[in-house]
This record gives C-alpha cells, sequence and structure tokens, in this order.
C-alpha cells in the first residue's frame, strides 16, 4: 500500500490578525486539507494568539516567549514542531488559492526525489504587467532561491540542510537555504502554474530595517558559498547590471530575486542609505569567521548571485 503524504503548513506572526484570519481562512477552504496547520506567534501584542484560539481552534499555536526572534527562528520553531511530509512556508500575509495543497502534492508526485522545494507564482499588489507576464517567470524552471511566502517543501530534505540560519534573522534566508540545498544534490523549481497572493506590494521592502538586513546578509551568503572572485568582483558586477530597478530589464531579463527589486530606490529614499549599506557591510564582516567555518563554495549548476 502506498504511503499518504502527510503536509503540515507553517506560519509565522507578529502583529498582523487580520491577514493571519484571512490566511487561515483561505488553508480552511482547500480542496485537500492540510494534515496539520501551525503557526508560530512572536509574541504579538495585537490579538492574534486570542485569534486563533477562539476562531480557529484545531490550529497548532506556538507562542514565542519575547518578540526578539526573527522570522528563520520563528519558522525554525514551526519546522521542528511539524509531523508532515511536506511543509508548506507561509507568512502571515498570503493567502492560498484553494486547490494549493492539492496542486502542490500532485506536482512532488511527478517529481524526483531531489526537488527539494517548489516555489509557486507569487501575485503581488504594484507588480508590473510585463514582469507578471514575462515568459521566464511563466516557465517552469530551476531556481537559485524561492519564494518564503508560499513555497512547499519536502521536510527530509530541509530538515537534512538544517532548516534556516537563524543569523540570517530576517531578509535571503531562502537563497542560503537553497544553496545548501544545491550542495547536498537537491534542486528547487519554480511551478508557475500555482498562483498565491501575498499581500506585500512587488519588490524590495522600503525601510532602514530592510535595506540592513538584505545587505548584510548578502554578504553571509557570499562568503558562505561564492568563489573569493565572485565575492570582490560583485560590486562591481551589481552596479554595472544596476539590480534594483522596477523597469523591465535590458533583453526582458527578470529578478528571480525578486526581495531585491529596487534596491537603489531604497537606498535613495531612506535617510542615509548609503551610509546603512556601509553599516551592514562591515557587519557582515563581523561574521565573516562564522561565514568562513561554514564556507561550502556551490559549484551547482543551478547556483548565482542575485545579478538577474
Amino acid at each position: 500500500m502506498n504511503h499518504k503524504p502527510t503536509v503540515s503548513l507553517v506560519i509565522s506572526v507578529w502583529n498582523r490578525k487580520d491577514d493571519l484570519r484571512d490566511n487561515l481562512k483561505a488553508i480552511g477552504a482547500q480542496t485537500v486539507q492540510p494534515d496539520e496547520v501551525i503557526v508560530v506567534d512572536n509574541c504579538s501584542r495585537d490579538g492574534t494568539p486570542e485569534m486563533v484560539r477562539a476562531e480557529f481552534p484545531l490550529v497548532k499555536l506556538i507562542c514565542m516567549p519575547h518578540s526578539a526572534y526573527g522570522a528563520c527562528e520563528t519558522f525554525n520553531v514551526g519546522f521542528a514542531s511539524a509531523g508532515g511530509d511536506f511543509v508548506g512556508i507561509l507568512d502571515d500575509d498570503v493567502v492560498l488559492g484553494p486547490r494549493f495543497v492539492e496542486d502542490m502534492l500532485a506536482k512532488f508526485a511527478t517529481e524526483p526525489e531531489t526537488t527539494a522545494i517548489l516555489s509557486p507564482k507569487v501575485i503581488e499588489p504594484e507588480m508590473p504587467d510585463w514582469y507578471r507576464n514575462a515568459p521566464l517567470v511563466n516557465a517552469e524552471r530551476y531556481l537559485a532561491t524561492f519564494r518564503g511566502c508560499g513555497s512547499m517543501a519536502r521536510h527530509a530534505a530541509i530538515r537534512k540542510a538544517g532548516y534556516y540560519d537563524i543569523r540570517f534573522f530576517i531578509f535571503g534566508n531562502e537563497r542560503d537555504l537553497t544553496t545548501r540545498l544545491l550542495n547536498l544534490g537537491y534542486r528547487v523549481k519554480a511551478v508557475p502554474s500555482i498562483e498565491v497572493f501575498h499581500k506585500a506590494p512587488f519588490g524590495m521592502r522600503h525601510g532602514k530595517r530592510s535595506l540592513y538586513f538584505h545587505v548584510r546578509n548578502f554578504w553571509l551568503y557570499a562568503f558562505k558559498y561564492a568563489p573569493w572572485s565572485m565575492v570582490l568582483g560583485f560590486p562591481i558586477a551589481f552596479l554595472h547590471k544596476r539590480l534594483g530597478g522596477k523597469r523591465k530589464g535590458a533583453g526582458g531579463e527578470v529578478a528571480d530575486a525578486v526581495g531585491t527589486i529596487g534596491l537603489f530606490e531604497n537606498i535613495r529614499a531612506v535617510k542615509w542609505g548609503f551610509w546603512i549599506c556601509v553599516k551592514a557591510s562591515i557587519a557582515a564582516l563581523w561574521h565573516l569567521p562564522y561565514c568562513i567555518r561554514h564556507r561550502h563554495v556551490c559549484k551547482h549548476e543551478d547556483f548565482e548571485l542575485p545579478l538577474r
């Protein structure tokens, strides 16, 4: 008798009661119900845990003792608590289509065991048509990262890879995990036929915090996995390609590093944006010994720095 795959959906939340309610309602409307839903609450003060207990009593709620944990750590708590063969990785402000679980399981059934994560097409406010309709965005392909707001993973694969690196705290952690999976012989695949809606605006989130962690975490990632020649040459290549613009790229290129689209605009818009980048880069050097201890240059064909 074939084993029926089990599914755990893991959501990390902090002070987003109404968004989480929409998320959980969409999960309740799935054509194939998950075996468990785990919500890890980062000590919200807006009534989020009370709402979950009152309105969604079947949800497994884990409450962190304080709110200083990063998203990487709260997700890891949820992953470690999950019992499913497959784990859905969901932001609190995502809304799944009704066939998300069913379609993800059907697609995994056609994939080799080396496909560790399936990443859907994510629809977001302010997403330009040239990006949404780009042929590459709408083609199945292997990736160097995945959309952490609404993907599904083989639990055994991400457990073997060690889940998220909690030093990343927030932002860029998906690319780091993907690279560890590549080094273990796994792959990550985009499946644009499966769509989810993410309430966050398209591109990089604005603000000092986002800018700081995007820059710092890029260097942590590069120190861990990129050849030193690529690390040293990245600033020049980055400026040459002008990654970060929300305009259509030359040659119709699109970025899989969606979280960094709008970086240059963010640097200009945030007060002292350039110096925040400098501060973040110096902070990354503080973590250099850790990165070197965990350094494993990735030679997989899917590996690439976020230059597209």
